[in-house]
């Protein structure tokens, strides 16, 4: 082939791809310009998406600003309303109460003329009553022809009759309305405090006699010569007494412990059998203990019963030991359990110390524990036991003061002595024979009956009461209530008695008259 054509076969075939590769350039540069101008659009428009989007936020966090802007400050209006108004409602009230003011004001001035004006028609009112009086004196003076000091002796005479008389009705008045007043508020409490106060029994025996079963025992007891009887008085302190009554022996002694442990020893002997001065010692030494602990127990359950605490050992073993002791029958721990009870309740009415009070009642008659073996009633016995434990002054006037033996200087001692009275005086509490009853009766209206002017008297009410009938000629009723407040006093002065007497004075005036 000709190398010419070649040439020009290879020249075109160069230019031909020279040309295809130019045709492929430019059409990838068109590509890539349009991929190009592509990105850019999507790029414009992610970029207003963004812009817009920000925009949106933008307006609603504005928004929302703007709401929360808006809400405070309607808040902040509100309350500067509130304020207003109350400062307006405010602002009324002080000038309705100045406007009051004012009136009151006008109203005192008002008043204050009108007193002035008052004053001056007495003044001239005294003025006028004073020349009338003088004028009547003058005429008095010129009718009666008496002089001027005389008519006054006269008319103060007459006068001081005139106030005695109406002094003794204001005074009786006075003393009734008091008494009325008193002993109604005294017998709420008292009455009160008693409903409360609940105790099991009042009047308590100690049984002195022991039981044998045959008179062989009473051989026994006495021993050869009398040496058993001997032995066990010895070791007892007691005294024992074997006479001729079947199937009894008594044992007597002025100490109540040892009465008991007397008779609580020659029971477990009789019981045994066997009766010897060793038995003997064996035995009581073992009531002793017993005893002892039986004292111990029934002064402590007494101090838990009233809720009284902290006393001295000593002392709670003394108030066991009044568990054997009795007054007039009545059972002395018992009596001074209850009168702690009374005394707590009754300071408790008053506001006082219900502790304290409670301590003053329970060992009120501690003193009868050992007042014989000590000199002195039992009083001063247990206040002088109540200084050496140590107890509060309070506590040792009300042992010494609670019979009055010394004054009292606390209240605490009236109120001891107050449930000291009522424990005393309850029905069934004390044993009193009958002759010494009617005796205590009969010295009653002797006291009533010894006045002047005493017609009749009677004690009723088993003594609680006395009723004096007066002779109306010689006691009028202003005389009449001094009276009866002297033979109360008379009575106190005289009697000794629990509780209270009622003194009634009876004056009447009867007038009969027959129609024909």
């Amino acid at each position: 082939m000709d190398p010419l054509i070649v040439a020009i076969s290879a020249a075109i075939g160069v230019v031909a791809g020279v040309v295809g590769y130019m045709v492929i350039l430019r059409l990838k540069a068109d590509r890539a310009s349009r991929e190009a101008r592509q990105v850019v659009t999507e790029a414009e428009e992610r970029a207003a998406g963004v812009v817009k989007e920000a925009q949106l936020q933008a307006k609603e966090e504005l928004f929302r600003s703007r709401e929360t802007f808006e809400k405070e400050t309607q808040a902040v209006r509100e309350e500067q309303r509130e304020l207003e108004r109350r400062l307006s409602k405010r602002e009324d009230n002080l000038d309705k109460k100045a406007d009051l003011l004012t009136k009151k004001e006008l109203a005192l001035d008002q008043r204050g003329e009108r007193q002035k004006e008052d004053a001056r028609k007495l003044e001239l009112r005294d003025a006028e009553l004073d020349k009338l009086i003088a004028q009547q004196t003058e005429e008095l003076h010129r009718i009666s022809q008496l002089r001027p000091d005389q008519a006054r002796e006269i008319l103060l005479t007459r006068l001081e009759k005139e106030l005695e008389y109406e002094m003794s009705q204001m005074v009786q008045n006075r003393v009734e309305l008091a008494r009325e007043e008193a002993e109604q508020q005294a017998r709420e409490l008292l009455c009160d405090a008693v409903q409360r106060c609940s105790v099991e029994h009042t009047v308590e025996s100690i049984v002195s006699t022991i039981d044998i079963p045959s008179a062989e025992m009473k051989g026994r007891i006495i021993g050869r010569e009398g040496r058993n009887i001997r032995a066990f008085e010895k070791a007892t302190g007691v005294d024992v007494i074997v006479d001729d009554t079947p199937g009894v022996v008594v044992v007597s002694a002025f100490d109540s412990v040892a009465r008991e442990l007397g008779r609580r020893s020659m029971r477990k002997l009789v019981q045994d059998g066997r009766i010897h001065p060793a038995k003997i010692e064996e035995v009581v030494g073992e009531t002793r203990k017993e005893l002892d602990e039986v004292i111990r127990e029934a002064g402590k359950q007494a101090c838990f019963e009233v809720d009284v605490h902290d006393l001295h050992p000593k002392e709670v073993q003394l108030l066991g030991r009044l568990k054997f002791r009795t007054s007039y029958g009545q059972n002395v721990l018992q009596h001074s359990t209850e009168v702690s009870l009374l005394s707590g309740l009754i300071a408790g009415e008053l506001g006082l110390d219900v502790k304290l009070a409670k301590r003053c009642g329970l060992l009120h008659d501690i003193g009868k524990a050992v007042d014989h073996e000590l000199e002195g009633g039992h009083p001063q016995c247990g206040a002088d036991l109540a200084k050496r434990y140590e107890e509060s002054p309070e506590v040792i006037n009300a042992i010494a003061a609670h019979h009055e033996v010394v004054p009292a200087t606390n209240p605490y001692t009236i109120i001891v002595a107050a449930a000291d009275a009522i424990s005393a005086a309850r029905p069934g509490a004390r044993r009193e024979t009958l002759e010494r009853y009617i005796k205590r009766l009969e010295k009653l209206e002797e006291v009533a009956g010894g006045f002047d002017g005493v017609d009749r008297c009677f004690a009723i009410q088993a003594g609680r009461e006395v009723r004096v009938i007066v002779d109306s000629g010689k006691i009028d009723d202003a005389r009449a209530s001094k009276l009866c407040r002297d033979i109360a006093k008379q009575i106190e002065k005289e009697l000794n008695y629990p509780g209270e007497i009622k003194v009634t004075v009876l004056r009447e005036t009867r007038v009969v008259e027959y129609a024909r």
